[in-house]
Protein backbone atom coordinates (compact mmCIF):
# COMPACT_ATOMS: atom_id res chain seq x y z
CA UNK A 1 0.00 0.00 0.00
CA UNK A 2 3.09 2.48 0.37
CA UNK A 3 2.57 5.67 -1.20
CA UNK A 4 -1.13 5.86 -1.74
CA UNK A 5 -3.25 8.46 0.48
CA UNK A 6 -5.82 7.92 2.51
CA UNK A 7 -7.98 10.55 4.11
CA UNK A 8 -9.61 9.63 8.09
CA UNK A 9 -12.21 11.42 8.65
CA UNK A 10 -13.29 11.13 12.05
CA UNK A 11 -14.39 13.67 15.04
CA UNK A 12 -13.56 11.69 18.39
CA UNK A 13 -9.38 12.53 18.25
CA UNK A 14 -8.75 9.37 20.48
CA UNK A 15 -9.88 7.16 17.72
CA UNK A 16 -9.13 8.78 14.74
CA UNK A 17 -5.26 8.82 15.88
CA UNK A 18 -5.40 5.15 16.50
CA UNK A 19 -7.44 4.66 13.36
CA UNK A 20 -4.66 6.84 11.82
CA UNK A 21 -1.56 4.37 13.62
CA UNK A 22 -3.22 1.01 12.21
CA UNK A 23 -3.22 2.39 8.86
CA UNK A 24 0.56 4.05 9.24
CA UNK A 25 1.69 0.56 9.63
CA UNK A 26 0.41 -0.21 6.60
CA UNK A 27 2.07 1.97 4.62
CA UNK A 28 -0.05 4.63 3.35
CA UNK A 29 0.08 8.11 4.08
CA UNK A 30 -3.05 9.35 6.13
CA UNK A 31 -4.16 12.74 6.69
CA UNK A 32 -6.99 13.76 9.12
CA UNK A 33 -9.61 15.72 9.29
CA UNK A 34 -12.73 16.15 12.07
CA UNK A 35 -15.57 17.58 10.03
CA UNK A 36 -17.16 17.55 6.33
CA UNK A 37 -15.86 21.25 5.79
CA UNK A 38 -12.40 20.14 7.02
CA UNK A 39 -12.58 17.23 4.87
CA UNK A 40 -13.65 18.94 1.53
CA UNK A 41 -11.03 21.77 2.53
CA UNK A 42 -8.46 19.01 2.32
CA UNK A 43 -9.45 16.76 -0.64
CA UNK A 44 -8.90 20.64 -1.98
CA UNK A 45 -5.67 21.01 -1.55
CA UNK A 46 -4.38 16.83 -2.12
CA UNK A 47 -7.30 14.08 -3.46
CA UNK A 48 -6.93 11.28 -1.84
CA UNK A 49 -6.95 7.40 -3.14
CA UNK A 50 -9.36 6.53 -0.30
CA UNK A 51 -11.98 8.10 2.21
CA UNK A 52 -12.42 6.41 5.53
CA UNK A 53 -15.18 8.92 6.46
CA UNK A 54 -17.17 8.45 10.49
CA UNK A 55 -20.83 8.52 9.64
CA UNK A 56 -22.48 10.91 12.33
CA UNK A 57 -20.09 14.08 11.74
CA UNK A 58 -20.42 17.52 13.86
CA UNK A 59 -21.50 19.61 10.89
CA UNK A 60 -23.60 16.72 9.20
CA UNK A 61 -22.90 12.83 8.29
CA UNK A 62 -21.37 10.83 5.79
CA UNK A 63 -23.26 10.78 3.58
CA UNK A 64 -23.32 14.37 2.79
CA UNK A 65 -19.19 13.90 2.49
CA UNK A 66 -19.73 11.25 0.10
CA UNK A 67 -22.26 13.37 -2.03
CA UNK A 68 -19.56 15.67 -2.41
CA UNK A 69 -16.77 13.14 -3.10
CA UNK A 70 -18.56 11.35 -5.52
CA UNK A 71 -19.22 14.58 -7.55
CA UNK A 72 -15.48 16.37 -7.34
CA UNK A 73 -13.36 13.55 -7.05
CA UNK A 74 -15.26 10.45 -8.42
CA UNK A 75 -12.47 8.49 -8.65
CA UNK A 76 -11.61 8.59 -5.06
CA UNK A 77 -13.00 5.19 -3.07
CA UNK A 78 -15.30 5.80 -0.31
CA UNK A 79 -15.61 3.75 3.21
CA UNK A 80 -18.18 4.56 5.94
CA UNK A 81 -17.26 3.82 9.83
CA UNK A 82 -20.44 3.09 11.90
CA UNK A 83 -21.75 2.09 15.11
CA UNK A 84 -23.70 -1.08 15.17
CA UNK A 85 -26.80 0.67 15.74
CA UNK A 86 -26.19 2.44 12.42
CA UNK A 87 -25.28 -0.69 10.35
CA UNK A 88 -28.68 -0.13 8.33
CA UNK A 89 -27.79 2.66 7.57
CA UNK A 90 -24.41 2.03 6.11
CA UNK A 91 -25.61 -0.61 3.98
CA UNK A 92 -28.12 1.53 2.51
CA UNK A 93 -25.44 3.83 1.36
CA UNK A 94 -23.65 0.89 -0.23
CA UNK A 95 -26.26 1.15 -2.96
CA UNK A 96 -26.10 4.40 -3.36
CA UNK A 97 -22.34 3.81 -4.01
CA UNK A 98 -20.58 3.80 -1.04
CA UNK A 99 -17.59 1.00 -1.15
CA UNK A 100 -17.82 -0.78 1.89
CA UNK A 101 -18.59 -0.04 5.75
CA UNK A 102 -16.55 -0.76 9.24
CA UNK A 103 -18.70 -1.50 12.23
CA UNK A 104 -17.17 0.27 15.47
CA UNK A 105 -15.05 -0.74 17.31
CA UNK A 106 -12.79 -1.57 13.61
CA UNK A 107 -10.94 -4.67 13.78
CA UNK A 108 -7.43 -3.78 12.87
CA UNK A 109 -7.03 -6.58 10.47
CA UNK A 110 -10.08 -5.86 8.84
CA UNK A 111 -9.31 -2.42 8.29
CA UNK A 112 -6.10 -3.10 6.40
CA UNK A 113 -7.59 -5.85 4.76
CA UNK A 114 -10.73 -3.31 3.71
CA UNK A 115 -8.48 -0.30 2.79
CA UNK A 116 -5.80 -2.51 0.71
CA UNK A 117 -8.83 -3.54 -1.71
CA UNK A 118 -10.29 -0.23 -1.91
CA UNK A 119 -6.66 1.22 -2.98
CA UNK A 120 -6.59 -1.77 -5.58
CA UNK A 121 -9.69 -1.30 -6.47
CA UNK A 122 -8.70 2.50 -7.04
CA UNK A 123 -5.22 1.27 -9.03
CA UNK A 124 -7.72 -0.42 -11.21
CA UNK A 125 -10.15 1.74 -12.10
CA UNK A 126 -7.38 4.05 -13.08
CA UNK A 127 -5.90 1.88 -15.60
CA UNK A 128 -8.57 0.75 -17.39
CA UNK A 129 -9.63 4.62 -17.43
CA UNK A 130 -6.01 5.14 -18.48
CA UNK A 131 -6.46 2.30 -21.38
CA UNK A 132 -9.35 3.46 -22.95
CA UNK A 133 -8.00 6.85 -23.14
CA UNK A 134 -4.95 5.33 -24.85
CA UNK A 135 -7.15 3.69 -27.13
CA UNK A 136 -9.47 7.23 -28.17
CA UNK A 137 -6.09 8.15 -28.98
CA UNK A 138 -4.84 5.77 -31.29
CA UNK A 139 -8.07 5.66 -32.81
CA UNK A 140 -7.80 8.94 -33.41
CA UNK A 141 -3.80 9.03 -34.76
CA UNK A 142 -4.80 6.39 -37.03
CA UNK A 143 -8.21 7.67 -38.19
CA UNK A 144 -9.50 4.71 -39.61
CA UNK A 145 -12.60 4.49 -40.42
CA UNK A 146 -15.86 1.99 -41.36
CA UNK A 147 -18.18 -1.23 -40.21
CA UNK A 148 -17.59 -3.32 -43.58
CA UNK A 149 -17.00 -6.63 -41.82
CA UNK A 150 -13.54 -7.45 -43.48
CA UNK A 151 -11.95 -4.24 -41.46
CA UNK A 152 -13.55 -4.96 -38.76
CA UNK A 153 -12.02 -8.35 -38.65
CA UNK A 154 -8.08 -6.94 -39.77
CA UNK A 155 -8.84 -4.31 -36.70
CA UNK A 156 -9.51 -7.21 -34.15
CA UNK A 157 -6.22 -8.74 -35.67
CA UNK A 158 -4.22 -5.71 -35.26
CA UNK A 159 -6.03 -4.72 -31.70
CA UNK A 160 -5.08 -8.34 -30.65
CA UNK A 161 -1.48 -8.77 -31.85
CA UNK A 162 -0.67 -4.75 -31.35
CA UNK A 163 0.80 -4.92 -27.42
CA UNK A 164 2.94 -8.30 -28.37
CA UNK A 165 6.31 -8.12 -30.02
CA UNK A 166 5.24 -10.57 -33.38
CA UNK A 167 5.97 -8.95 -36.61
CA UNK A 168 3.63 -8.31 -38.48
CA UNK A 169 2.64 -8.80 -42.07
CA UNK A 170 -0.57 -5.85 -43.80
CA UNK A 171 -1.16 -7.29 -46.90
CA UNK A 172 -3.96 -5.29 -48.98
CA UNK A 173 -3.84 -3.36 -52.42
CA UNK A 174 -2.66 0.00 -52.99
CA UNK A 175 -4.52 2.72 -51.18
CA UNK A 176 -6.30 0.46 -48.90
CA UNK A 177 -4.14 2.00 -45.77
CA UNK A 178 -1.62 -0.29 -44.75
CA UNK A 179 0.50 2.39 -42.82
CA UNK A 180 -2.22 3.29 -41.05
CA UNK A 181 -2.36 0.06 -39.80
CA UNK A 182 1.37 0.26 -38.93
CA UNK A 183 1.07 3.53 -36.73
CA UNK A 184 -2.05 1.43 -35.13
CA UNK A 185 -0.13 -1.77 -34.25
CA UNK A 186 2.81 0.56 -33.21
CA UNK A 187 0.29 3.00 -30.93
CA UNK A 188 -0.76 -0.09 -28.99
CA UNK A 189 2.84 -1.85 -28.10
CA UNK A 190 4.82 -1.47 -25.81
CA UNK A 191 7.18 0.58 -28.02
CA UNK A 192 4.76 3.49 -28.36
CA UNK A 193 7.29 5.79 -26.81
CA UNK A 194 9.82 5.10 -29.21
CA UNK A 195 9.90 5.99 -32.51
CA UNK A 196 8.21 4.23 -35.69
CA UNK A 197 10.49 4.60 -38.63
CA UNK A 198 8.88 4.44 -41.93
CA UNK A 199 10.03 3.59 -45.56
CA UNK A 200 8.98 2.44 -48.53
CA UNK A 201 10.87 -0.62 -50.19
CA UNK A 202 9.43 0.06 -53.43
CA UNK A 203 10.90 3.81 -53.55
CA UNK A 204 14.14 3.75 -52.67
CA UNK A 205 16.69 2.91 -56.02
CA UNK A 206 18.19 -0.93 -55.32
CA UNK A 207 21.44 0.66 -55.03
CA UNK A 208 20.66 2.74 -52.13
CA UNK A 209 17.88 0.84 -49.93
CA UNK A 210 20.87 -1.16 -48.19
CA UNK A 211 22.83 1.78 -46.99
CA UNK A 212 19.54 3.51 -46.17
CA UNK A 213 18.39 0.10 -44.34
CA UNK A 214 21.94 -0.15 -42.62
CA UNK A 215 23.68 3.00 -42.70
CA UNK A 216 27.38 3.06 -43.18
CA UNK A 217 31.08 4.28 -42.32
CA UNK A 218 33.12 7.20 -43.77
CA UNK A 219 34.70 5.77 -46.72
CA UNK A 220 32.78 3.08 -47.47
CA UNK A 221 31.80 4.25 -50.83
CA UNK A 222 32.88 7.50 -53.02
CA UNK A 223 30.70 10.13 -50.89
CA UNK A 224 31.09 8.53 -47.59
CA UNK A 225 32.92 11.51 -46.22
CA UNK A 226 30.89 10.43 -42.15
CA UNK A 227 29.51 7.55 -40.70
CA UNK A 228 25.41 7.62 -40.97
CA UNK A 229 22.87 5.88 -39.60
CA UNK A 230 20.54 3.81 -41.17
CA UNK A 231 17.18 3.16 -40.55
CA UNK A 232 17.52 0.07 -38.35
CA UNK A 233 19.24 2.35 -36.29
CA UNK A 234 17.21 5.17 -36.02
CA UNK A 235 14.80 2.74 -35.07
CA UNK A 236 16.63 1.38 -31.83
CA UNK A 237 14.21 0.19 -29.12
CA UNK A 238 11.07 0.82 -31.65
CA UNK A 239 9.03 -0.52 -34.57
CA UNK A 240 10.60 -0.21 -38.58
CA UNK A 241 7.83 -0.25 -40.87
CA UNK A 242 8.72 -1.36 -44.57
CA UNK A 243 6.42 -0.80 -47.22
CA UNK A 244 6.03 -3.06 -50.41
CA UNK A 245 9.09 -5.16 -48.82
CA UNK A 246 8.27 -7.38 -51.72
CA UNK A 247 9.94 -5.06 -54.06
CA UNK A 248 13.88 -5.79 -51.92
CA UNK A 249 16.52 -7.43 -53.89
CA UNK A 250 17.28 -11.02 -53.48
CA UNK A 251 20.65 -9.89 -51.62
CA UNK A 252 18.80 -7.68 -49.05
CA UNK A 253 16.13 -9.88 -48.48
CA UNK A 254 19.04 -12.50 -47.18
CA UNK A 255 20.39 -9.29 -45.30
CA UNK A 256 17.33 -8.69 -43.84
CA UNK A 257 16.47 -12.28 -42.92
CA UNK A 258 19.62 -12.14 -40.72
CA UNK A 259 18.55 -9.37 -38.96
CA UNK A 260 15.22 -10.77 -38.21
CA UNK A 261 17.09 -13.96 -37.15
CA UNK A 262 19.86 -12.82 -35.03
CA UNK A 263 18.60 -9.54 -34.50
CA UNK A 264 22.49 -8.21 -35.41
CA UNK A 265 23.79 -5.95 -39.02
CA UNK A 266 26.67 -4.65 -39.67
CA UNK A 267 26.49 -0.77 -41.52
CA UNK A 268 28.29 -0.62 -45.15
CA UNK A 269 31.99 -0.89 -45.31
CA UNK A 270 32.09 -2.00 -41.19
CA UNK A 271 32.76 -5.46 -39.57
CA UNK A 272 31.44 -3.93 -36.13
CA UNK A 273 28.14 -6.04 -35.21
CA UNK A 274 25.32 -4.21 -34.13
CA UNK A 275 22.14 -5.05 -32.08
CA UNK A 276 18.81 -4.66 -34.11
CA UNK A 277 16.25 -3.89 -31.00
CA UNK A 278 13.37 -3.25 -33.33
CA UNK A 279 10.37 -4.63 -34.31
CA UNK A 280 9.23 -5.17 -37.78
CA UNK A 281 5.99 -4.29 -39.14
CA UNK A 282 6.03 -4.93 -43.10
CA UNK A 283 3.41 -4.23 -45.93
CA UNK A 284 2.71 -5.50 -49.40
CA UNK A 285 0.70 -5.26 -52.10
CA UNK A 286 2.15 -8.10 -54.14
CA UNK A 287 1.19 -12.09 -53.87
CA UNK A 288 4.14 -13.40 -52.00
CA UNK A 289 3.02 -16.52 -52.19
CA UNK A 290 3.81 -16.66 -56.23
CA UNK A 291 6.45 -15.20 -55.63
CA UNK A 292 8.04 -17.48 -53.42
CA UNK A 293 6.94 -20.21 -55.92
CA UNK A 294 8.96 -18.42 -58.57
CA UNK A 295 11.50 -17.55 -56.73
CA UNK A 296 11.55 -14.07 -56.90
CA UNK A 297 11.37 -13.94 -52.98
CA UNK A 298 12.58 -16.12 -50.31
CA UNK A 299 10.87 -18.88 -48.69
CA UNK A 300 12.57 -18.23 -45.10
CA UNK A 301 12.15 -14.82 -45.34
CA UNK A 302 8.42 -14.72 -46.10
CA UNK A 303 8.04 -17.34 -42.98
CA UNK A 304 9.99 -14.41 -40.99
CA UNK A 305 7.30 -11.33 -42.01
CA UNK A 306 4.53 -13.99 -42.07
CA UNK A 307 4.01 -14.20 -38.68
CA UNK A 308 1.06 -12.40 -38.16
CA UNK A 309 -0.84 -11.20 -41.36
CA UNK A 310 -3.38 -9.04 -41.33
CA UNK A 311 -5.78 -8.45 -45.02
CA UNK A 312 -7.04 -5.17 -45.44
CA UNK A 313 -10.18 -5.62 -47.85
CA UNK A 314 -9.88 -2.84 -51.01
CA UNK A 315 -12.53 -0.19 -51.19
CA UNK A 316 -14.45 -2.26 -53.37
CA UNK A 317 -15.27 -4.66 -51.09
CA UNK A 318 -16.43 -2.36 -48.64
CA UNK A 319 -18.97 -0.05 -50.27
CA UNK A 320 -21.25 0.57 -47.14
CA UNK A 321 -17.88 2.33 -45.81
CA UNK A 322 -17.55 4.62 -49.04
CA UNK A 323 -19.89 7.69 -48.25
CA UNK A 324 -19.00 7.02 -44.15
CA UNK A 325 -15.40 7.68 -45.72
CA UNK A 326 -16.26 10.05 -48.32
CA UNK A 327 -18.35 12.01 -45.17
CA UNK A 328 -14.81 12.40 -43.05
CA UNK A 329 -12.76 13.25 -45.93
CA UNK A 330 -15.07 15.76 -47.02
CA UNK A 331 -15.31 17.09 -42.70
CA UNK A 332 -11.41 17.23 -42.83
CA UNK A 333 -10.98 19.03 -45.61
CA UNK A 334 -13.52 21.72 -45.20
CA UNK A 335 -12.40 22.58 -42.21
CA UNK A 336 -8.69 22.68 -43.43
CA UNK A 337 -9.55 25.02 -46.45
CA UNK A 338 -12.46 26.92 -44.38
CA UNK A 339 -15.24 25.92 -46.86
CA UNK A 340 -18.95 25.61 -46.03
CA UNK A 341 -19.48 22.41 -47.53
CA UNK A 342 -21.37 20.13 -45.89
CA UNK A 343 -22.24 16.84 -47.65
CA UNK A 344 -23.01 15.01 -50.79
CA UNK A 345 -25.50 15.04 -53.18
CA UNK A 346 -28.04 12.08 -53.70
CA UNK A 347 -26.19 11.99 -57.23
CA UNK A 348 -22.98 12.59 -55.96
CA UNK A 349 -23.40 9.85 -53.10
CA UNK A 350 -24.98 7.27 -56.08
CA UNK A 351 -21.73 7.84 -57.85
CA UNK A 352 -19.63 6.97 -55.65
CA UNK A 353 -21.16 4.20 -54.58
CA UNK A 354 -21.06 2.72 -57.44
CA UNK A 355 -17.14 3.64 -58.60
CA UNK A 356 -14.58 0.65 -58.90
CA UNK A 357 -11.83 3.00 -57.19
CA UNK A 358 -8.63 0.80 -58.30
CA UNK A 359 -6.96 3.30 -56.01
CA UNK A 360 -9.11 2.26 -52.89
CA UNK A 361 -9.03 4.76 -50.25
CA UNK A 362 -6.01 7.42 -50.93
CA UNK A 363 -8.38 7.78 -54.27
CA UNK A 364 -10.91 8.41 -52.42
CA UNK A 365 -9.40 10.66 -50.23
CA UNK A 366 -7.78 12.77 -53.04
CA UNK A 367 -10.81 12.80 -54.82
CA UNK A 368 -12.77 14.64 -51.89
CA UNK A 369 -10.37 16.74 -51.11
CA UNK A 370 -10.19 18.46 -55.25
CA UNK A 371 -13.98 17.89 -55.11
CA UNK A 372 -14.46 20.37 -51.35
CA UNK A 373 -12.34 23.00 -53.11
CA UNK A 374 -13.98 23.13 -56.43
CA UNK A 375 -17.70 22.86 -55.25
CA UNK A 376 -19.95 25.84 -56.03
CA UNK A 377 -22.43 24.74 -53.02
CA UNK A 378 -22.78 23.85 -49.68
CA UNK A 379 -22.61 19.74 -51.19
CA UNK A 380 -20.59 18.55 -53.70
CA UNK A 381 -22.74 17.51 -57.08
CA UNK A 382 -21.48 14.90 -59.38
CA UNK A 383 -19.90 18.20 -61.57
CA UNK A 384 -17.63 18.53 -58.80
CA UNK A 385 -16.46 14.97 -58.88
CA UNK A 386 -12.75 14.04 -60.97
CA UNK A 387 -13.51 10.18 -61.76
CA UNK A 388 -11.24 8.67 -64.38
CA UNK A 389 -11.69 5.01 -66.13
CA UNK A 390 -14.71 2.99 -66.22
CA UNK A 391 -17.49 2.86 -64.09
CA UNK A 392 -19.44 -0.29 -63.50
CA UNK A 393 -23.37 0.13 -64.00
CA UNK A 394 -24.85 1.29 -60.73
CA UNK A 395 -24.40 -1.35 -57.62
CA UNK A 396 -26.68 1.01 -55.82
CA UNK A 397 -30.28 -1.04 -55.49
CA UNK A 398 -33.86 0.96 -56.06
CA UNK A 399 -33.99 0.66 -52.04
CA UNK A 400 -30.40 2.14 -51.67
CA UNK A 401 -31.62 5.18 -53.85
CA UNK A 402 -34.60 5.89 -51.58
CA UNK A 403 -32.72 5.94 -48.47
CA UNK A 404 -30.23 8.04 -49.95
CA UNK A 405 -33.08 10.21 -50.92
CA UNK A 406 -34.49 10.42 -47.67
CA UNK A 407 -38.12 8.81 -48.78
CA UNK A 408 -40.27 7.98 -45.62
CA UNK A 409 -40.72 4.44 -44.47
CA UNK A 410 -44.60 4.51 -45.33
CA UNK A 411 -44.56 6.65 -48.54
CA UNK A 412 -42.18 3.25 -49.59
CA UNK A 413 -45.24 1.11 -48.21
CA UNK A 414 -47.35 3.00 -50.14
CA UNK A 415 -45.58 2.80 -53.47
CA UNK A 416 -44.72 -1.22 -52.81
CA UNK A 417 -48.57 -1.66 -52.53
CA UNK A 418 -49.43 0.55 -55.84
CA UNK A 419 -47.11 -1.79 -58.03
CA UNK A 420 -48.52 -4.95 -56.05
CA UNK A 421 -52.30 -3.96 -57.43
CA UNK A 422 -50.93 -3.24 -60.66
CA UNK A 423 -49.24 -6.14 -61.57
CA UNK A 424 -52.01 -8.28 -60.10
CA UNK A 425 -54.89 -5.78 -62.48
CA UNK A 426 -56.19 -4.72 -59.27
CA UNK A 427 -57.44 -8.16 -58.01
CA UNK A 428 -56.96 -7.43 -54.13
CA UNK A 429 -56.05 -11.34 -53.48
CA UNK A 430 -53.50 -11.61 -55.98
CA UNK A 431 -51.88 -8.37 -55.20
CA UNK A 432 -51.70 -9.54 -51.01
CA UNK A 433 -50.09 -12.77 -52.10
CA UNK A 434 -47.93 -11.18 -53.80
CA UNK A 435 -47.36 -8.92 -50.72
CA UNK A 436 -47.29 -11.74 -48.27
CA UNK A 437 -50.04 -9.99 -46.85
CA UNK A 438 -53.82 -11.35 -45.84
CA UNK A 439 -56.56 -9.73 -47.68
CA UNK A 440 -58.07 -8.36 -44.89
CA UNK A 441 -54.30 -6.71 -43.89
CA UNK A 442 -54.60 -5.42 -47.52
CA UNK A 443 -57.12 -3.99 -47.38
CA UNK A 444 -56.43 -2.34 -44.31
CA UNK A 445 -53.24 -0.97 -45.66
CA UNK A 446 -55.21 0.10 -48.77
CA UNK A 447 -57.47 2.65 -47.20
CA UNK A 448 -54.49 3.38 -45.01
CA UNK A 449 -52.92 5.10 -47.66
CA UNK A 450 -56.07 5.74 -49.44
CA UNK A 451 -55.46 3.67 -52.46
CA UNK A 452 -59.17 2.25 -52.42
CA UNK A 453 -60.24 3.69 -56.18
CA UNK A 454 -56.12 2.70 -57.33
CA UNK A 455 -56.33 -0.46 -59.83
CA UNK A 456 -53.66 0.04 -62.15
CA UNK A 457 -51.37 2.31 -61.01
CA UNK A 458 -48.06 2.88 -62.97
CA UNK A 459 -45.79 -0.49 -63.08
CA UNK A 460 -42.80 1.78 -62.19
CA UNK A 461 -44.91 3.04 -59.45
CA UNK A 462 -41.81 1.80 -56.39
CA UNK A 463 -38.75 2.70 -58.87
CA UNK A 464 -39.51 6.51 -59.35
CA UNK A 465 -37.64 8.62 -56.80
CA UNK A 466 -38.56 11.12 -54.45
CA UNK A 467 -38.49 13.64 -56.94
CA UNK A 468 -41.71 13.11 -58.36
CA UNK A 469 -42.79 13.50 -54.12
CA UNK A 470 -41.24 16.92 -54.03
CA UNK A 471 -42.85 17.79 -57.48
Amino acid sequence: MSGERVLLVEDDQTQRQVLARLLSLGGVEVVQAATVAQAVATLSQAPADVVLSDLRLPDGDGMNLFTEVRRRWPETCFIMITAYASVRDAVAAMKQGVYHYLAKPVDAEELRETVTRALEMVTLRRENLELRRRLLEVEEQARIVGQAPGLKAALEVAYTVGPSEATVLVRGESGTGKELFANLVHALSPRRKQPLIKMNCAAIPETLLEDELFGHVKGAFTGAHADRKGRFEAAQGGSIFMDEVAEMAPRLQVKLLRVLQEREFERVGSTEVLSADVRLIAASSQNLEKMVEEGTFREELYYRINVVPIFLPPLRERREDILVLAQHFLERFAGRYERTVVGLTPEAARVLRSYDWPGNVRQLENLIERAVLLARGEQVDVGDLELTGPRRTPLVSPLEQLLDEQVPLEDVERRLIALALARAGGNQTQAARLLRLSRRTLQYRMEKYNLQGERRPAAGALDAGAKEEKE
